[in-house]
């Protein structure tokens, strides 16, 4: 019996019409669709984004737990205890494709499945999606980079000092899960002499919660929110 292949597909930032044709495709062609979630029971935002673009008559639907810790030990933990799990159903010849949001290859917990599974003989495809911050950008009508500008990404501002590194090193400035930082985001520009005029911060992007605007340290935004920050003063608030 020939083996199944593995896919990672990137979702998008949120809006279902955001899915490449590439991604639906290869959704509705596989037999099994894993749907990762922090704990068992809970809800799966990368499958309520694809279900009203796809068709999944005839798809198993399979949940694999990735807890979000922080801690890269972990991850690769999580990723084994997943591979095992997706190994039962391609060595009986299934596909899987295994959704993500945004894009796979930007802080994306399949990576860390993709290299145990690859690495037991199964072959694996990636299937690039829209970054978040892409998305969120494209919103907002920002331009990450211009002429000879540089772009930095940070993945939080929680007890990172790579934030105040890349706002002194960098033209552009993306920081993600940003939500419950944006008023320490705002001090460290102050310090540098930054204007808070510069940070945008776009949250939930094409949720029903989307927010799109200027940089409130007393705002309330959600887990998927992400600052940019551009030194030139060409934010949108």
């Amino acid at each position: 019996m020939s083996k199944g292949k593995l896919y990672g597909i990137g979702v998008g930032p949120g809006d279902p019409e955001l899915l490449t044709l590439k991604a639906k495709r290869i959704i509705e062609t596989s037999p099994v669709l894993a749907r990762p979630v922090k704990k068992a029971g809970e809800s799966s935002t990368a499958f309520e984004i694809i279900r009203p673009s796809v068709d999944l008559s005839g798809v198993e639907v399979i949940d694999l737990l990735f807890g979000m810790t922080g801690n890269g030990d972990d991850y690769w933990e999580f990723g084994k205890i997943a591979g095992d799990e997706i190994i039962k159903h391609l060595s009986q010849g299934k596909d899987v494709s295994l959704i993500t949001l945004g894009d796979v290859s930007v802080y994306s917990t399949f990576m860390y499945l993709e290299q145990y599974v690859s690495g037991k003989g199964y072959e694996t495809e990636v299937i690039p999606g829209i970054p978040s911050f892409c998305g969120g950008a494209a919103k907002a009508k920002l331009p990450l980079v211009l002429g000879e500008e540089c772009l930095a990404v940070v993945p939080s501002a929680k007890d990172n000092p790579m934030v105040p590194s890349a706002l002194d090193s960098f033209d552009n400035v993306v920081i993600m899960k940003a939500g419950k930082s944006v008023g320490k985001i705002l001090a460290m520009m102050k310090e540098r002499g930054i204007s808070g005029d510069c940070a945008t911060v776009i949250s939930n992007v094409g949720m029903p919660e989307e927010y799109i605007g200027k940089a409130d340290p007393d705002r309330e935004y959600g887990y998927f929110t992400t600052v940019i920050v551009k030194k030139n003063g060409s934010g949108r608030n």
